[in-house]
Protein backbone atom coordinates (compact mmCIF):
# COMPACT_ATOMS: atom_id res chain seq x y z
CA UNK A 1 0.00 0.00 0.00
CA UNK A 2 1.52 3.44 -0.91
CA UNK A 3 0.36 6.29 1.41
CA UNK A 4 1.02 10.33 0.34
CA UNK A 5 2.59 11.89 2.61
CA UNK A 6 1.70 15.78 1.96
CA UNK A 7 3.85 18.75 3.35
CA UNK A 8 2.09 19.00 6.29
CA UNK A 9 2.34 15.22 7.12
CA UNK A 10 5.97 15.98 6.58
CA UNK A 11 5.73 18.97 9.03
CA UNK A 12 4.55 16.59 12.08
CA UNK A 13 6.96 14.15 11.47
CA UNK A 14 9.52 16.44 11.87
CA UNK A 15 7.66 18.23 14.86
CA UNK A 16 7.65 14.69 16.46
CA UNK A 17 11.25 14.15 15.31
CA UNK A 18 12.53 17.55 17.50
CA UNK A 19 9.88 16.63 20.32
CA UNK A 20 12.25 16.85 23.29
CA UNK A 21 13.90 20.06 22.00
CA UNK A 22 10.32 21.58 21.71
CA UNK A 23 9.28 21.01 24.92
CA UNK A 24 12.57 22.40 26.01
CA UNK A 25 13.20 25.57 24.17
CA UNK A 26 9.38 26.26 23.03
CA UNK A 27 8.35 29.32 21.28
CA UNK A 28 5.56 32.21 21.61
CA UNK A 29 3.12 33.98 19.19
CA UNK A 30 1.87 37.33 19.21
CA UNK A 31 0.69 39.70 16.62
CA UNK A 32 2.58 42.28 18.06
CA UNK A 33 6.32 43.81 18.65
CA UNK A 34 7.27 41.82 22.13
CA UNK A 35 10.16 40.99 24.18
CA UNK A 36 9.96 38.01 26.17
CA UNK A 37 13.32 36.48 27.83
CA UNK A 38 11.45 33.17 28.91
CA UNK A 39 10.92 30.15 27.08
CA UNK A 40 7.03 29.40 25.97
CA UNK A 41 5.68 26.63 23.83
CA UNK A 42 3.77 28.04 20.81
CA UNK A 43 1.06 25.21 20.25
CA UNK A 44 0.32 26.78 16.60
CA UNK A 45 1.51 25.03 13.80
CA UNK A 46 2.71 26.88 11.02
CA UNK A 47 2.20 26.30 6.63
CA UNK A 48 6.23 26.97 6.06
CA UNK A 49 9.10 28.09 8.39
CA UNK A 50 12.08 30.01 6.89
CA UNK A 51 15.29 30.53 9.62
CA UNK A 52 18.35 32.79 8.63
CA UNK A 53 21.58 34.17 10.07
CA UNK A 54 24.56 35.94 9.01
CA UNK A 55 27.69 36.78 10.69
CA UNK A 56 29.01 33.38 11.65
CA UNK A 57 32.72 33.80 12.57
CA UNK A 58 34.10 29.78 12.40
CA UNK A 59 36.28 30.75 14.97
CA UNK A 60 33.79 31.68 18.04
CA UNK A 61 31.10 29.35 19.70
CA UNK A 62 28.09 28.60 17.87
CA UNK A 63 25.66 28.02 20.05
CA UNK A 64 22.76 28.52 18.06
CA UNK A 65 22.69 25.61 15.48
CA UNK A 66 20.20 23.66 18.17
CA UNK A 67 17.77 26.44 18.77
CA UNK A 68 17.39 26.65 14.79
CA UNK A 69 16.82 23.16 14.44
CA UNK A 70 14.32 23.36 17.53
CA UNK A 71 12.20 25.70 15.55
CA UNK A 72 11.61 22.73 12.22
CA UNK A 73 12.84 25.16 9.59
CA UNK A 74 11.83 23.91 6.00
CA UNK A 75 14.08 26.11 4.72
CA UNK A 76 17.33 27.89 5.84
CA UNK A 77 19.14 31.14 4.34
CA UNK A 78 22.85 31.92 4.80
CA UNK A 79 22.09 36.22 4.78
CA UNK A 80 26.04 36.37 4.43
CA UNK A 81 29.46 36.83 6.60
CA UNK A 82 28.84 33.30 6.61
CA UNK A 83 33.09 32.27 7.67
CA UNK A 84 35.24 35.13 8.35
CA UNK A 85 37.74 34.47 5.76
CA UNK A 86 39.12 37.62 4.84
CA UNK A 87 42.03 36.21 3.04
CA UNK A 88 43.65 36.38 -0.53
CA UNK A 89 44.47 32.26 -0.02
CA UNK A 90 42.05 30.41 -1.34
CA UNK A 91 43.51 27.52 0.20
CA UNK A 92 42.98 29.05 3.72
CA UNK A 93 39.36 29.88 2.88
CA UNK A 94 38.87 26.48 1.70
CA UNK A 95 39.82 24.96 5.26
CA UNK A 96 37.75 27.84 6.91
CA UNK A 97 34.66 26.60 4.60
CA UNK A 98 35.62 22.90 5.58
CA UNK A 99 35.93 23.51 9.15
CA UNK A 100 31.86 25.07 9.05
CA UNK A 101 31.08 21.91 7.61
CA UNK A 102 32.12 19.70 9.80
CA UNK A 103 30.40 21.33 13.07
CA UNK A 104 28.00 18.37 13.38
CA UNK A 105 24.81 20.71 14.27
CA UNK A 106 25.04 22.40 11.36
CA UNK A 107 25.52 19.24 9.34
CA UNK A 108 22.03 18.47 10.97
CA UNK A 109 20.69 21.22 9.36
CA UNK A 110 22.30 20.67 6.02
CA UNK A 111 21.03 17.18 5.92
CA UNK A 112 17.47 17.94 6.94
CA UNK A 113 15.80 21.26 5.17
CA UNK A 114 16.68 23.49 1.96
CA UNK A 115 19.90 25.52 2.00
CA UNK A 116 19.94 28.75 0.66
CA UNK A 117 22.55 31.96 1.06
CA UNK A 118 23.97 35.02 -0.39
CA UNK A 119 27.45 36.32 0.65
CA UNK A 120 28.58 39.38 2.25
CA UNK A 121 32.20 40.56 2.71
CA UNK A 122 34.03 38.58 4.97
CA UNK A 123 33.32 35.75 3.30
CA UNK A 124 33.83 37.01 -0.27
CA UNK A 125 37.32 38.07 1.29
CA UNK A 126 37.80 41.63 2.21
CA UNK A 127 36.30 43.70 4.40
CA UNK A 128 33.91 46.19 2.56
CA UNK A 129 35.35 45.13 -0.68
CA UNK A 130 33.31 45.18 -4.01
CA UNK A 131 34.28 44.61 -7.59
CA UNK A 132 37.84 45.76 -7.10
CA UNK A 133 38.39 42.03 -5.07
CA UNK A 134 40.62 40.60 -7.25
CA UNK A 135 39.62 36.94 -5.71
CA UNK A 136 35.94 37.45 -6.16
CA UNK A 137 35.86 34.58 -9.07
CA UNK A 138 38.20 32.17 -7.29
CA UNK A 139 35.58 32.80 -3.91
CA UNK A 140 33.01 32.85 -5.58
CA UNK A 141 33.70 29.00 -6.60
CA UNK A 142 34.76 28.04 -2.93
CA UNK A 143 30.91 29.82 -1.82
CA UNK A 144 29.16 27.90 -4.73
CA UNK A 145 30.70 24.62 -2.95
CA UNK A 146 29.84 25.35 0.42
CA UNK A 147 26.39 25.61 -0.78
CA UNK A 148 26.71 22.06 -2.68
CA UNK A 149 25.88 23.92 -5.82
CA UNK A 150 26.17 21.38 -8.14
CA UNK A 151 29.53 21.67 -11.15
CA UNK A 152 26.92 21.79 -13.64
CA UNK A 153 24.74 24.44 -12.44
CA UNK A 154 24.75 27.27 -14.22
CA UNK A 155 26.13 29.97 -11.41
CA UNK A 156 29.33 28.18 -12.05
CA UNK A 157 29.70 30.14 -15.31
CA UNK A 158 28.03 33.51 -14.56
CA UNK A 159 29.93 36.31 -12.40
CA UNK A 160 28.18 36.83 -8.79
CA UNK A 161 26.60 34.86 -6.91
CA UNK A 162 22.83 36.08 -7.05
CA UNK A 163 19.95 33.43 -7.61
CA UNK A 164 16.30 32.44 -7.03
CA UNK A 165 14.30 29.51 -5.49
CA UNK A 166 10.42 28.85 -5.56
CA UNK A 167 9.72 26.92 -2.48
CA UNK A 168 6.13 24.82 -2.19
CA UNK A 169 4.08 24.19 -0.06
CA UNK A 170 0.66 23.27 0.16
CA UNK A 171 -0.39 25.03 -3.39
CA UNK A 172 1.42 28.15 -2.54
CA UNK A 173 4.67 29.32 -3.53
CA UNK A 174 7.17 31.49 -1.67
CA UNK A 175 10.01 33.17 -4.02
CA UNK A 176 13.57 33.47 -2.44
CA UNK A 177 15.94 35.98 -4.42
CA UNK A 178 19.10 36.24 -3.30
CA UNK A 179 20.89 39.00 -4.35
CA UNK A 180 25.08 39.75 -4.96
CA UNK A 181 25.71 43.18 -3.53
CA UNK A 182 29.53 42.38 -3.40
CA UNK A 183 30.53 41.17 -7.03
CA UNK A 184 29.56 44.03 -8.69
CA UNK A 185 29.39 47.13 -6.29
CA UNK A 186 31.35 50.51 -6.87
CA UNK A 187 33.62 51.50 -4.20
CA UNK A 188 31.14 53.68 -1.49
CA UNK A 189 32.82 57.25 -2.56
CA UNK A 190 31.13 57.13 -5.46
CA UNK A 191 27.61 57.13 -3.86
CA UNK A 192 24.92 58.40 -6.28
CA UNK A 193 27.03 57.56 -9.68
CA UNK A 194 27.84 53.96 -8.43
CA UNK A 195 26.01 50.79 -8.40
CA UNK A 196 25.54 47.80 -5.91
CA UNK A 197 24.26 44.98 -8.19
CA UNK A 198 25.83 45.97 -11.59
CA UNK A 199 24.08 46.02 -14.92
CA UNK A 200 23.21 42.15 -15.52
CA UNK A 201 22.37 41.34 -11.75
CA UNK A 202 19.61 44.41 -12.16
CA UNK A 203 18.69 42.92 -15.90
CA UNK A 204 18.16 39.50 -14.17
CA UNK A 205 16.61 40.74 -11.11
CA UNK A 206 13.79 42.98 -13.15
CA UNK A 207 13.06 40.20 -14.97
CA UNK A 208 13.02 37.85 -11.77
CA UNK A 209 10.22 40.11 -10.01
CA UNK A 210 8.87 41.15 -13.27
CA UNK A 211 7.54 37.65 -14.01
CA UNK A 212 6.65 36.33 -10.26
CA UNK A 213 3.57 34.79 -10.10
CA UNK A 214 4.26 33.66 -6.39
CA UNK A 215 2.36 34.11 -3.64
CA UNK A 216 5.08 35.37 -1.03
CA UNK A 217 8.56 37.27 -2.39
CA UNK A 218 11.44 37.27 -0.02
CA UNK A 219 14.33 39.27 -0.98
CA UNK A 220 17.93 38.57 0.49
CA UNK A 221 20.24 41.28 0.43
CA UNK A 222 23.43 41.51 2.53
CA UNK A 223 23.55 44.24 3.40
CA UNK A 224 20.52 47.07 4.79
CA UNK A 225 17.44 48.37 2.30
CA UNK A 226 15.76 50.53 4.55
CA UNK A 227 17.62 51.91 6.88
CA UNK A 228 19.75 54.85 6.42
CA UNK A 229 21.01 56.92 9.17
CA UNK A 230 23.47 55.19 10.07
CA UNK A 231 27.09 55.40 8.86
CA UNK A 232 27.70 51.49 8.31
CA UNK A 233 27.18 49.69 4.81
CA UNK A 234 23.90 50.12 3.55
CA UNK A 235 21.89 50.93 0.16
CA UNK A 236 21.63 54.26 0.94
CA UNK A 237 25.05 54.62 0.35
CA UNK A 238 24.30 54.45 -2.88
CA UNK A 239 20.72 56.20 -3.44
CA UNK A 240 19.44 55.99 -6.55
CA UNK A 241 20.43 52.24 -6.15
CA UNK A 242 18.00 51.89 -3.01
CA UNK A 243 15.28 54.12 -4.92
CA UNK A 244 15.02 51.68 -8.00
CA UNK A 245 14.99 49.04 -5.90
CA UNK A 246 12.05 50.04 -4.45
CA UNK A 247 10.43 51.13 -7.29
CA UNK A 248 11.03 48.12 -8.77
CA UNK A 249 9.22 46.13 -5.95
CA UNK A 250 6.20 48.05 -6.57
CA UNK A 251 5.93 48.22 -10.27
CA UNK A 252 6.83 44.61 -10.75
CA UNK A 253 3.48 44.10 -8.71
CA UNK A 254 4.93 41.38 -6.77
CA UNK A 255 2.96 39.22 -4.45
CA UNK A 256 3.49 39.81 -0.79
CA UNK A 257 6.99 41.27 -0.31
CA UNK A 258 8.96 41.04 2.26
CA UNK A 259 12.95 41.97 2.61
CA UNK A 260 15.60 40.45 4.82
CA UNK A 261 19.80 41.28 5.51
CA UNK A 262 22.47 40.65 7.81
CA UNK A 263 25.79 42.53 8.45
CA UNK A 264 25.17 44.52 11.01
CA UNK A 265 25.72 42.39 14.76
CA UNK A 266 22.27 43.86 15.43
CA UNK A 267 18.58 42.49 14.44
CA UNK A 268 16.11 45.20 14.06
CA UNK A 269 12.70 45.39 11.87
CA UNK A 270 12.17 48.48 9.85
CA UNK A 271 8.76 48.99 7.92
CA UNK A 272 8.25 51.65 5.21
CA UNK A 273 4.56 52.60 4.05
CA UNK A 274 4.91 52.58 0.27
CA UNK A 275 2.42 53.87 -2.28
CA UNK A 276 1.60 50.85 -4.30
CA UNK A 277 1.90 48.36 -1.77
CA UNK A 278 -0.93 47.08 0.14
CA UNK A 279 1.04 46.09 3.29
CA UNK A 280 4.42 47.67 4.73
CA UNK A 281 7.07 46.68 3.19
CA UNK A 282 9.38 45.34 5.86
CA UNK A 283 13.69 44.78 6.29
CA UNK A 284 14.13 42.04 9.06
CA UNK A 285 17.50 42.18 10.01
CA UNK A 286 19.01 39.65 11.65
CA UNK A 287 22.60 39.43 12.79
CA UNK A 288 24.88 38.12 14.34
CA UNK A 289 24.83 33.99 14.65
CA UNK A 290 28.53 34.23 16.66
CA UNK A 291 29.02 37.81 17.66
CA UNK A 292 26.88 40.64 18.16
CA UNK A 293 27.64 44.35 18.55
CA UNK A 294 27.45 44.34 22.58
CA UNK A 295 28.67 47.73 23.22
CA UNK A 296 25.80 49.19 20.85
CA UNK A 297 24.42 52.47 22.44
CA UNK A 298 21.57 53.43 19.85
CA UNK A 299 21.62 54.77 16.20
CA UNK A 300 18.73 56.58 14.50
CA UNK A 301 16.00 54.79 12.24
CA UNK A 302 13.27 56.34 10.99
CA UNK A 303 11.72 53.20 10.18
CA UNK A 304 12.88 50.61 13.20
CA UNK A 305 9.33 49.22 14.49
CA UNK A 306 10.23 47.97 17.92
CA UNK A 307 14.25 47.57 19.44
CA UNK A 308 17.27 47.09 18.07
CA UNK A 309 18.52 43.44 19.54
CA UNK A 310 22.12 43.75 20.26
CA UNK A 311 22.92 39.90 21.25
CA UNK A 312 22.91 36.38 19.32
CA UNK A 313 19.98 35.88 17.47
CA UNK A 314 18.86 34.14 13.71
CA UNK A 315 15.68 35.50 12.20
CA UNK A 316 12.52 33.23 11.63
CA UNK A 317 9.40 33.65 8.98
CA UNK A 318 6.32 31.63 10.05
CA UNK A 319 3.65 31.52 7.42
CA UNK A 320 0.65 31.61 7.76
CA UNK A 321 -1.32 30.47 4.85
CA UNK A 322 -4.62 30.74 5.41
CA UNK A 323 -4.68 33.98 6.71
CA UNK A 324 -2.08 35.68 4.65
CA UNK A 325 0.31 36.38 7.45
CA UNK A 326 3.93 36.04 8.05
CA UNK A 327 4.82 36.05 11.74
CA UNK A 328 8.36 37.46 12.17
CA UNK A 329 10.61 35.94 15.39
CA UNK A 330 13.91 37.11 16.68
CA UNK A 331 15.07 34.28 18.71
CA UNK A 332 18.40 33.36 20.13
CA UNK A 333 20.27 31.27 22.64
CA UNK A 334 18.65 28.54 24.15
CA UNK A 335 15.95 29.59 21.31
CA UNK A 336 14.50 32.91 23.70
CA UNK A 337 12.28 34.86 21.89
CA UNK A 338 13.96 38.20 22.25
CA UNK A 339 11.25 40.07 19.77
CA UNK A 340 8.44 39.52 17.37
CA UNK A 341 6.44 41.21 14.92
CA UNK A 342 3.80 40.06 11.90
CA UNK A 343 2.34 41.55 8.55
CA UNK A 344 -0.71 40.73 7.44
CA UNK A 345 -0.85 40.74 3.50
Amino acid sequence: MFIFIGHKTTKMLKILRFSVLLFLLGCNSTSNVVNNDEQEIDPKEYDYTIVFGSCNDQENPQPLWQPILANNPDAFIWGGDNIYADTPDMEKMKEMYDFQNNVEEYQQLVNSTVMLGTWDDHDFGSNNAGKEWDKKAESQQLFLDFMNVPEDDSRRDREGVYYSQDLNADGKTIKVILLDTRYFRDPINEGREGTILGEAQWSWLENELNNSTADYNIIMSSIQVLSRQHRFEKWANFPEEREHLLDLIVSSEIKNPIIISGDRHISEFSKMDIDGLEAPLYDFTSSGMTHAYENFNGEPNMYREGEVIFQLSFGVLNFDFENEEVNMQMRGVENALLQETSVKF
